[in-house]
């Protein structure tokens, strides 16, 4: 139903974007780390995906047509939802899902948190042989590099709300974030917290 949605975004939160466009806004689910790279009031582009429920129609955007057809090969393997396809792309950039499927690396898959080993199997099993036949020009799409906006002061309680949009409990997330302050230090930006805290330490 949508290609894309381009205007300028008038919100942003870790997990949250809203672009007015021609005086609709859009509210879109993005992965954490989007959100570093979208610019208040400028104008942005981002992908489409419209998911569609009984109870709700969710909108999930993505920076790339690439981003998209790799969320949408997620979604498409048993088990996987879109709130499990949205922690891999926030927890692993397009290359290195890609690696891991295809190189068989059940390892970084289950680093994702909340993914199972069946699941990491799963993923391999259904996505391995549709990856390797797909154009060699998407193996070149550069990681999505970590912007941060947000110093750890505000960025922690940022970071836990953005946790548990993505579906993690509260009380787990406010450990996996203090266990990734203390080890990798408290000057961290919001991406970064999230980033760590959805890796399986």
């Amino acid at each position: 139903m949508f290609a894309y949605i381009q205007g300028k975004l008038v919100h942003k939160e870790a997990t949250l974007a809203v672009i007015d466009a021609n005086g609709i806004g859009y509210e879109i689910r993005i992965a954490t780390n989007t959100t570093g790279t979208l610019v208040l009031d400028q104008v942005c582009r981002l992908y489409i995906y419209l998911h569609i429920k009984e109870d709700a129609h969710t909108l999930y955007g993505f920076l790339d047509y690439e981003t998209k057809k790799l969320f949408m090969q997620l979604i498409s393997v048993s088990g996987v939802g879109t709130n499990t396809a949205m922690l891999i792309l926030s927890s692993l950039s397009n290359v290195e899902v890609r690696e891991a499927i295809i190189k068989e690396d059940i390892a970084t898959l289950k680093g994702v948190k909340g993914i199972g080993i069946k699941t990491a199997q799963q993923i391999i099993l259904d996505l391995k042989d549709k990856l390797k036949k797909e154009d060699l020009q998407e193996n070149s799409i550069s990681p999505t590099k970590l912007v941060g906006f947000y110093k750890t002061s505000s960025g922690k309680q940022e970071a836990l709300e953005a946790l548990m949009t993505l579906g993690i409990a509260k009380n787990v997330a406010e450990k996996s974030i203090e266990n990734v302050l203390k080890k990798y230090g408290a000057d961290l930006k919001t991406e970064e917290i999230i980033r760590y805290a959805l890796k399986n330490n």
